[in-house]
């Protein structure tokens, strides 16, 4: 069965309404997933004119009215938007809508009607004018969904990602691992895989310090002490990971093939490999999710500069729909 994957339209004054209508000029999504937009008809039609890009929007109440036939959109209407609204505007209205998208994609989500979450970007202070205090995307998610434990998972066509730490600092980064948090994201990164159809993933977790600690001899033990714990307990109970392995050559042999995932003890340490790879390529997933859910987002921002000019580019919305595809749970 094709996955449902439901789109939502993010901060309508942005470039979202726009790479998503592009990215639909394809049909090769409607041979991958059933796309269903999630956000306001009326601006999606404005999008396809300024795009000139031939398309035909459906706006439909329910889930269930849904055709997904190439050359026209459908589009889940909330109708929270003035047609007008304008271009590259912080607004409090749009920052509303762009958490009413999200929220009504979680619950179809929960409800099982659609296979995984696929976000255009939204701006945090509109959203914040809009009376949602959440620092993003992630945290909406997490909340709404009753989500403690997370993790972000970053992929390309070369190369996946896990992180076992964020947006902190280096220094507060190597504090906050411990063996339960890498044990934890080990888990998530073979039990996403696992329900997207991969049989025994291949994991490899990446060193803290130079050459993986060397034995001792770079750090104060924190491969001892905060890594391999985990990677035993994991590797107890069947899961196929091995490491830790220098930083400097294992994500070479991850894009080789040796291994299906990487994961990465702090931010640079994932996300600059992943960008070197092309960041039109690179993908945002927030795994971990209650309920199994699934969501990938564009690895960039609203883009109010261009926004209502034709010139966003819709390649990081193809990555993020076909990698929503390649992730959804199999049915």
């Amino acid at each position: 069965m094709k996955p449902t994957i439901g789109i939502t339209m993010g901060d309508a004054a942005g470039v979202g309404p726009e790479i998503i209508v592009k990215a639909l000029q394809n049909s090769s999504i409607y041979e991958q997933c059933h796309p269903l937009v999630i956000g306001d008809a009326k601006i999606l039609e404005r999008a396809v004119r300024i795009t000139n890009a031939g398309l035909t929007v459906r706006p439909i109440s329910d889930i269930a009215e849904a055709d997904y036939r190439y050359g026209m959109i459908d589009c889940l209407h909330l109708d929270l938007l003035p047609v007008d609204l304008p271009f590259g505007q912080v607004s409090a209205a749009a920052g509303d809508a762009a958490f009413q998208f999200l929220k009504r994609a979680i619950e179809l989500a929960q409800n099982g009607e659609i296979d995984a979450i696929c976000t255009a970007p939204l701006n945090k202070e509109a959203m914040h004018k809009g009376g949602h205090l959440y620092p993003g995307h992630t945290e909406i998610l997490a909340d709404l969904t009753g989500t403690e434990d997370y993790a972000m998972m970053l992929s390309s066509p070369q190369l996946k990602v896990i992180h076992l730490t964020t947006h902190v600092g280096l220094i507060q980064a190597i504090e906050m691992i411990n063996p339960e948090r890498t044990y934890k994201v080990i888990k998530l990164a073979h039990d996403t895989l696992t329900r997207a159809g991969k049989e025994h993933p291949s994991i490899a977790v990446c060193g803290i310090n130079p050459h993986a600690g060397e034995n001792g001899l770079f750090g104060n033990g924190e491969e001892e002490e905060k890594l391999i714990p985990a990677i035993h307990k994991a590797q107890a109970e069947g899961i196929n990971v091995t490491g830790p392995y220098p930083a400097d050559t294992l994500f070479y042999r991850a894009v080789r093939g040796d291994f299906d995932i990487v994961v990465a003890c702090y931010h640079d340490q994932g996300h600059a490999p992943i960008k070197v790879l092309g960041l039109e390529a690179g993908v945002n997933i927030t795994v971990g999710l209650k309920g199994g859910i699934i969501r990938t987002s564009v690895d960039h921002g609203t883009a109010f500069d261009i926004a209502g000019k034709n010139l966003a580019d819709e390649r990081s919305m193809l990555e993020a729909i076909r990698v929503a595809v390649e992730l959804a749970p199999k049915r």
